[in-house]
């Protein structure tokens, strides 16, 4: 298991974070619905893509997320992949989280290029 890499004042930082960074990407989601939904087609059409896109949605970080400080680290590198925030928006947690979070997308990143 990874230990752990970010202190308190990390954990608390995140908590008082997450909540605007999710309604930023809700926001975005609801943009994206608007557009679907205002986009040619059946209405019936619309109605059961709308559905299958909040179904799928509902299980992205950027919408809820397990707040364990378990989870902590794989939270954040998930809400990266997810596109919900970017690396600028760790500038103000420790040096420690933003190596571990580097660490982590850069094997990530290996692992990929290693599967081609």
């Amino acid at each position: 298991m990874q230990e752990q890499r970010f202190t308190k004042r990390d954990w608390a930082l995140f908590r008082s974070k997450i909540g605007s960074w999710q309604e930023v990407y809700m926001g975005r989601l609801c943009d994206e619905y608007i557009e679907l939904l205002s986009g040619d087609g059946d209405p019936s059409e619309k109605f059961w893509q709308l559905d299958k896109r909040i179904r799928s949605d509902k299980r992205n970080p950027g919408v809820q997320l397990e707040m364990t400080r378990t989870n902590f680290i794989y939270n954040i590198i998930a809400l990266i992949n997810n596109d919900v925030i970017s690396i600028e928006d760790l500038e103000d947690f420790s040096d420690e989280l933003k190596g571990t979070v580097n660490a982590f997308l850069e094997r990530q990143n290996w692992n990929y290029s290693d599967e081609d």
